[in-house]
């Protein structure tokens, strides 16, 4: 048996925000699974912020890998198992793996989780709120800043996949205030009127510093920081003594590689404050992901926590939907949806 994938190319390196030009829709034909393999029709894909700087020569995550040129993408996607030569592997799972950005996939065990059935929790929920996205934020959240009851909270890019999570994972952990930063009145007043967020402003409606400062007046004890640049200076200023940022992105230089912008002119702050700045990397916190879910998935049942969606219908949309959601064209997860 030989399928016929389609899969998405990377064919040039952008300069600047990427456009159309720079992906190629290609086919690639897979033969049948060898020993220790198995065929995987995608069912969904996820396009992330940190895909951008894995188009660029050198991506700006230390351990990253870039992705070639004329060369299938690499993605998080959740497929159905169609064949297998490998006993661990029954026709009908559902896994999630690494080899999104196409429709049909060649993987090994070792490169894929079969997912459970939990009744009552939309599969996309493993490419949101149960996938990387959400452990990121869990991670952020749990293990870097160690919030605790009470805690004030300041979330950049809040109406993002991560931001959306980790505002409602803070209002079921018990945090205090919690504000938001956004990119449109409408994401502004989301945040505020279905998400749990106390406050939330526009960040283009001026100094971020001041913007945040109005918004939490006394300060906040945690930070989950998704942005860099003016959003990292402003959360390093609105800490009280002690404070913590969970750094999760940059996604401020993503697209400015030539010109990055200036370092927070308040880094030393850091140092004056007794303040943590620590990076997080979700791929060192795997062994999270059970207790994520113990967390996760009674919430989402109940209804108390509702997974952020954005979701676009058709493989053939997928550079569509990437280059939407690197505009903001999104509130929450941005999600493919190939199959049915």
């Amino acid at each position: 048996m030989t399928i016929t994938a389609q899969v998405v190319h990377q064919v040039a390196r952008p300069s600047g925000f990427p456009s159309p030009s720079d992906f190629a829709f290609r086919e690639q034909h897979l033969a049948a699974p060898g020993p220790g393999e198995a065929l995987v029709e995608n069912l969904l894909l996820s396009v992330d912020p940190y895909h951008r700087e894995l188009m660029d020569e050198a991506g700006l995550t230390s351990g990253a890998t870039v992705w070639g040129l004329d060369s299938p993408l690499e993605g998080r996607s959740i497929g159905r198992v169609l064949t297998s030569a490998d006993p661990s592997l029954t026709p009908g799972d559902l896994v999630y793996h690494r080899h999104g950005w196409r429709t049909h996939a060649l993987v090994r065990a070792s490169e894929v989780r079969v997912l459970p059935r939990y009744g009552g929790v939309p599969l996309t929920s493993f490419l949101s709120v149960l996938g990387g996205t959400g452990l990121t934020a869990w991670v952020a959240l749990t293990r870097t800043l160690r919030l605790a009851p009470g805690d004030d909270l300041f979330v950049s890019a809040a109406a993002g996949g991560v931001g959306t999570a980790a505002g409602q994972f803070a209002r079921l952990l018990g945090a205090g205030r919690i504000v938001g930063s956004a990119g449109s009145p409408a994401k502004v007043d989301r945040l505020v009127s279905e998400l749990g967020f106390d406050a939330a402003f526009d960040y283009h409606d001026g100094p971020v510093a001041d913007l945040l400062a109005k918004a939490a007046p006394d300060g906040v004890d945690a930070v989950v920081e998704n942005v860099g640049g003016d959003h990292l200076e402003a959360a390093i200023a609105s800490l009280r003594e002690g404070g913590r940022v969970a750094w999760v992105g940059a996604v401020a230089q993503y697209n400015s590689r030539s010109t990055p912008p200036p370092a927070p002119r308040n880094l030393f702050d850091v140092v004056g404050r007794s303040l943590r700045l620590e990076g997080v990397m979700v791929r060192n916190h795997l062994d999270a992901q059970a207790s994520l879910e113990d967390f996760a998935v009674p919430h989402i049942r109940s209804g108390t926590l509702v997974p952020q969606e954005t979701v676009v219908d058709g493989f053939e949309h997928t550079v569509e939907a990437f280059l939407g959601m690197l505009r903001g064209g999104n509130v929450g997860k941005m999600i493919v949806r190939v199959g049915s």
